[in-house]
C-alpha cells in the first residue's frame, strides 16, 4: 500500500510503501471491540465503596422483644432495611482489568491500523518538529492542515518543542510509538505517523 508523505507545511516530500500485513487487512470489528473493553475496564480506578452491615457504627442490641408487638422479627438495627443501616451487595473496591492474551492485543492493534487505513484516515510525515514551543502558531499550522482532531505518533521519543506547543491543542494527542494504542486511534479522525513510527511499527510487528 502506497501512500505520499508530506511535511507539517503540506509539501510533499516523497511516498512509502506501508506493509499489508499491518495496514492492509480486512478490519475485524470483534478484535478491536476487544481491546477497546480491554484498555477501558483496565484504567478504571475501582474505588467505588459502601458500607455493609458490619461496617455501621450502631448497636447491635435486639430492638424489641421477638413476639407480641405484631410486627417483624428484627435482631440489629444495622441491617439494609432500616434507613441508615448497611447496604446489601453494595459496591466493594476491586479491580475491573481482565486478562487478553498478548497475541489478540498486538493483532487488534493491526486490525485498528488497517481499518484506519481503509477509511483514509493516515498521514505520514517526514517528521513532526517545530522551531518554536509556540501553542499559537502549531495550532494554525493544524488548520492549515485540516487536522482538528488527530493522534500524532513520533518515534522513540517525541521531539521536545513540538510536543510542548501541541500539548493544550484541543483534540491533538501526541505519543511516541510505544504509546500507540487501538482506543487513541480510534477516538481521533486522523492518525499521523511520521516516517519513524512507520519504520518502529513494521520493526516491531516483523
Amino acid at each position: 500500500m502506497k501512500i505520499d508523505i508530506t511535511s507539517l507545511d503540506g509539501d510533499n516530500a516523497g511516498s512509502i510503501d506501508l506493509d499489508d500485513s499491518i495496514f492492509g487487512l480486512e478490519p475485524r470489528q470483534d478484535l478491536i471491540a476487544r481491546m477497546v473493553r480491554y484498555q477501558l475496564a483496565k484504567r478504571r480506578a475501582g474505588t467505588h465503596k459502601t458500607k455493609g452491615r458490619a461496617e455501621i457504627a450502631r448497636t447491635g442490641k435486639k430492638l424489641y422483644k421477638q413476639k407480641g408487638t405484631g410486627s417483624a422479627r428484627h435482631g440489629s438495627a444495622r441491617v439494609p432495611q432500616f434507613r441508615g443501616g448497611g447496604r446489601a451487595f453494595g459496591p466493594v473496591v476491586r479491580s475491573h482489568a481482565h486478562d487478553l492474551p498478548k497475541k489478540v492485543r498486538a493483532l487488534a492493534l493491526k486490525h485498528a491500523l488497517s481499518a484506519k487505513a481503509q477509511g483514509g484516515g493516515i498521514i505520514v510525515w517526514s517528521e513532526a518538529s517545530a522551531s518554536d514551543a509556540k501553542t499559537k502558531a502549531l495550532k494554525a499550522s493544524f488548520a492549515k492542515a485540516g487536522l482538528l482532531s488527530a493522534l500524532i505518533i513520533d518515534g522513540a521519543e517525541v521531539e521536545q518543542n513540538f510536543a510542548l506547543a501541541a500539548r493544550n491543542i484541543p483534540q491533538i494527542d501526541v505519543l511516541p510509538v510505544q504509546g500507540i494504542n487501538v482506543y487513541d486511534i480510534l477516538r481521533r479522525e486522523k492518525l499521523v505517523l511520521t516516517r519513524a513510527a512507520v519504520d518502529a511499527l513494521e520493526a516491531r510487528f516483523k
